[in-house]
């Protein structure tokens, strides 16, 4: 059976500024690559965040169908948003613990509506370190923002 990975990142040209997301998906058995599909897209103006996001919810609408998956980014602002804050944020009616309201809620909402129906797990790797898939994330991710940039 193999087993599913989604390789998310995010890029943005200043913060804010024209920015892009980059998905690397692959299904594996032990090391070897069975299938691997690429996704990618941007803005015109939006921040680094809201594409890190972007990718990681893209990775999971993109699925036909319920899958387990192991989600990686090198974004700890999504994997911890997404494993620990969001439990809050949802009982708090979507404010921060300072009674705000959460940044990119919108956003956050739709990814806690992709992951609801897979078996998510989410890993942080350190980003720009050489780890082959997030390398090629972080390319879709430019290739994403490319068009809107001048």
């Amino acid at each position: 059976m193999p087993e599913f990975y989604a390789y998310t990142d995010g890029a943005c040209s200043g913060n804010p500024g024209p920015g892009g997301w980059g998905v690397l998906l692959q299904a594996k058995e032990g090391e070897a690559v069975l299938k691997e599909r690429e996704l990618k897209g941007g803005d015109a103006d939006t921040t680094n965040n809201r594409m890190e996001l972007l990718a990681a919810i893209s990775a999971l609408e993109a699925l036909g169908r319920d899958t387990t998956i192991t989600v990686v980014t090198d974004s700890a602002y999504v994997k911890n948003g997404v494993t620990s804050w969001i439990h809050g944020w949802k009982r708090n009616g979507w404010k921060t613990k300072d009674r705000k309201p959460v940044k990119n809620a919108e956003l956050w909402q739709r990814l806690d509506e992709a992951q609801k129906r897979h078996a998510v797990t989410w890993k942080w790797v350190k980003g720009h370190a050489g780890h082959p898939e997030n390398e090629r994330a972080d390319e879709l991710a430019r290739a994403g923002m490319a068009p809107f940039k001048s």
